[in-house]
């Protein structure tokens, strides 16, 4: 088992991105389009599972949240502003400088680190990690050591690309192909399918109690479908 899950090439990679990480234009416009999606089943999910109020402009307030694998902060800001307590962490020192900057900017106030998910101390009431299981170094240890970071009673969410040749069509073929993902972003032999992770989480102590696509049309873009070979979230608990 690994002692950390971070792959040092993998964080160079998302590293070297750093700079216009917040351009919706630039080399994370995929993820701009992806965000507004994930956070819209983070918020269903959420209200869901707490019975919030789904009119609530801070619903999450007076919840703590681990957002790993942060980026330059595009999810852990809309957390912040949704009320919680964020702390988010990522491997590469470039990224987690740029979301300081950012934030700041923003007259946020989020909790971020240059770090690996085992370094982290304390539970958290969310834990996310989006498009992230695919570029660390033990899959099903991330996945418990994101169990581990989990209140009981808590809400965990994970999303991911599919082990599909579609996915592999869409994300590495054509996105990566043509520029509008950087190259060398995905390794299709990484993909995980649902049924997989639903196993990991199963090790970890967890049940999956929903999973939801994110698909992609002419006429729609990407938006959550129950069509999950291109990509998908899973929302999680500790079992019973």
């Amino acid at each position: 088992m690994s002692k950390t899950s971070i792959l040092p090439g993998e964080a160079a990679h998302f590293g070297a991105l750093a700079g216009d990480w917040w351009d919706p234009d630039g080399a994370s416009a995929m993820l701009h389009k992806l965000n507004p999606v994930r956070l819209g089943y983070i918020r269903d999910r959420a209200d869901q599972h707490w019975q919030l109020d789904e009119m609530s402009r801070r619903p999450l307030e007076g919840k703590s949240a681990l957002d790993v694998g942060c980026g330059a902060g595009l999810l852990a800001e809309p957390l912040a502003r949704l009320g919680a307590a964020v702390t988010a962490i990522d491997a590469a020192p470039e990224l987690i400088a740029a979301a300081r900057d950012h934030a700041a900017g923003q007259g946020l106030s989020i909790d971020y680190r240059a770090a690996a998910v085992e370094d982290v101390q304390g539970k958290f009431d969310l834990v996310t990690s989006l498009e992230v299981i695919e570029h660390v170094a033990d899959p099903q240890a991330f996945v418990a050591a994101l169990a581990a970071r989990l209140v009981p009673g808590g809400l965990m969410i994970l999303s991911t690309p599919n082990r599909t040749a579609w996915s592999k069509l869409l994300t590495i073929t054509l996105a990566e192909g043509t520029g509008r993902i950087p190259k060398g972003t995905h390794d299709f032999d990484a993909f995980i399918p649902p049924e997989q992770l639903k196993q990991m989480l199963a090790a970890a102590g967890l049940k999956c109690c929903d999973v939801e696509g994110i698909a992609w049309s002419p006429t729609r873009g990407l938006h959550l479908s129950e069509d999950l070979r291109l990509n998908y979230l899973v929302a999680a608990t500790h079992a019973p």
